[in-house]
């Protein structure tokens, strides 16, 4: 597998980067791939069906010029930024493992949980698309895929110094919540790993078996993602 260790300078081009290596992969240009990206800017993410009126606290995301974008998967809105770490799987549906949802889940949290261990620290998998700690059963990572006809593309989160303030201040409570999360609120229902990233790469990097890295985007993902940026925009305008 490729690992792209790749951040890019906008919410937009990282949000439609993820596309574009799903894009190559089904066009037979590109194959299975492991990104790691960390955003530097803070801003807002919805799944594709995510309800900006529901999802957000939108008077305080308005007050504070937070920019609001809709990704191609499914899940839950996230808040984007500084300590929070976003890996992007690019799977064939090949492996039996990824041919069924419920079971691509369990095999992709399953090895971000043996990574985490790895990094000494017991989390477990709570379905559908969470992994949490074990002490305290606070969610650390989210997930959503989008599935296309020859692959999949797998969104996951890892939070680890992320200021967790920032959730409660512009998500609402989610109207659809896990069974686990037991009404609590988000700052008594995330956390962050007590991890450092670079180890957490190290060993998701080990879990996916990873032969190959590169930090640079090739000419066709170049190509891809200019065309991609010419769409209509991702940007959610919260004042329309």
């Amino acid at each position: 597998m490729l690992l792209k260790d790749i951040t890019l300078p906008t919410p937009q081009e990282n949000i439609l980067y993820d596309n574009v290596l799903l894009d190559l992969a089904e066009q037979g240009i590109a194959g299975e791939a492991l990104r790691f990206w960390e955003s530097r800017e803070l801003f807002i993410v919805l799944g594709r069906t995510g309800n900006p009126a529901a999802d957000l606290r939108v008077a305080k995301v308005r007050a504070d010029r937070v920019p609001v974008l809709r990704r191609s998967s499914g899940g839950g809105t996230v808040v984007q930024g500084k300590g929070c770490l976003n890996y992007t799987l690019v799977l064939s549906k090949e492996r039996p493992e990824i041919r069924d949802l419920r079971r691509s889940y369990q095999f992709i949290c399953g090895n971000i949980i043996a990574a985490i261990k790895d990094c000494g620290i017991d989390a477990a998998f709570r379905p559908l698309s969470d992994v949490a700690l074990v002490e305290g059963n606070k969610k650390v990572s989210g997930n959503a895929q989008k599935r296309s006809r020859k692959f999949i593309l797998h969104h996951g989160t890892l939070l680890y110094q992320f200021d967790l303030e920032k959730i409660a201040e512009y998500l609402a409570m989610p109207e659809d919540v896990p069974e686990y999360r037991q009404n609590r609120s988000h700052l008594d229902f995330v956390t962050n790993i007590p991890a450092a990233a670079g180890a957490l790469k190290q060993e998701i990097r080990k879990a996916f078996a990873v032969t190959q890295e590169t930090g640079h985007l090739s000419l066709e993902e170049r190509e891809c993602l200019r065309q991609f940026l010419k769409r209509p925009d991702t940007t959610i305008d919260l004042a329309a």
